[in-house]
């Protein structure tokens, strides 16, 4: 008879590869003291080919809820059971919930975390005409948060062939496009998003640099888990971008949707954000 597995000590966790960098534990343990509500967090690296069973284990053992990072969330909405509308939307989730039965609950709580965070540091403007760089699950996930914002908006890859699927998948939705990287020269945006993962390869998007001038709005999803910024903020400020953040606040602002979605509590996001900020 195989051995019973142990049960988990943490209730919540992250799954991601990489996870090393994640800032989600901190954040969701000052949740839990700013509430008083008991919620162990931990982060766990996933072997790709594991994903699934490492995830279903996780539940099995007395998981109560998970969030999905890169590169799982497509992964993770064909886990679930049941959707809320955020995740019908996207097709892609970074939030699970164990339900009664052992069903899943999938939830996508990325964009509202992003116009949460654009719209606290004044980035987000109606009718803005939106550059969002990359084709992965955290673009997916952004995309009809964004639209509902009366925005304009045009996605481009390094590989087209991704942002061309990304913009069949909402071609339903107005005011969407997708370009070659090429074929930006000439263009002009009033807020650029960065939505790859090159920042965790020590990389920048290979953009036209004319794409970029004083005034220009720009935000990377990605951040940094150390007090230096981003490799890609550095980048555009070498550009004379002046007005600029990275993810730090989506991250924060997600997990704190995410939060609320197992516990019925919103916990208060400027205290936890601005543990991480100087």
């Amino acid at each position: 008879m195989p051995l019973a597995k142990e049960p988990i000590v943490e209730s919540y966790a992250v799954f991601g590869h990489p996870i090393e960098h994640s800032l989600s534990p901190q954040i969701h343990q000052s949740f839990a003291e700013q509430t008083g509500i008991h919620h162990p967090y931990c982060k766990i690296k996933v072997p790709h080919e594991d994903f699934e069973s490492i995830v279903s284990d996780f539940f099995t053992q007395g998981g109560l809820g998970a969030n999905i990072t890169t590169p799982f969330k497509e992964r993770a909405y064909r886990l679930c059971d049941q959707h809320t509308e955020h995740a019908k939307c996207t097709g892609v989730v970074n939030t699970l919930k164990l339900l009664d039965k052992n069903q899943l609950l999938g939830d996508n709580t990325d964009g509202i975390g992003l116009l949460t965070d654009l719209k606290r540091l004044n980035l987000l403007m109606p009718g803005d005409r939106i550059l969002l760089i990359g084709a992965g699950g955290a673009a997916q996930g952004v995309i009809p948060s964004l639209l509902k914002e009366a925005c304009e908006l045009v996605i481009t890859n390094r590989t087209l062939s991704r942002a061309q699927k990304l913009g069949r998948l909402f071609q339903h939705l107005d005011k969407i496009e997708v370009s070659e990287i090429g074929a930006l020269e000439g263009s002009s945006f009033d807020l650029i998003i960065n939505a790859t993962t090159s920042g965790l390869f020590g990389e920048v998007p290979d953009l036209p640099a004319c794409l970029f001038f004083n005034n220009s709005r720009c935000y990377d999803m990605f951040y940094s888990a150390q007090a230096s910024e981003t490799i890609f903020i550095d980048w555009i400020k070498q550009k004379r971008v002046i007005h600029y953040a990275d993810g730090l606040g989506m991250l924060v602002a997600q997990a704190a949707y995410s939060f609320y979605l197992w516990h019925g509590v919103m916990p208060e996001i400027t205290p936890v954000l601005s543990c991480f900020t100087v």
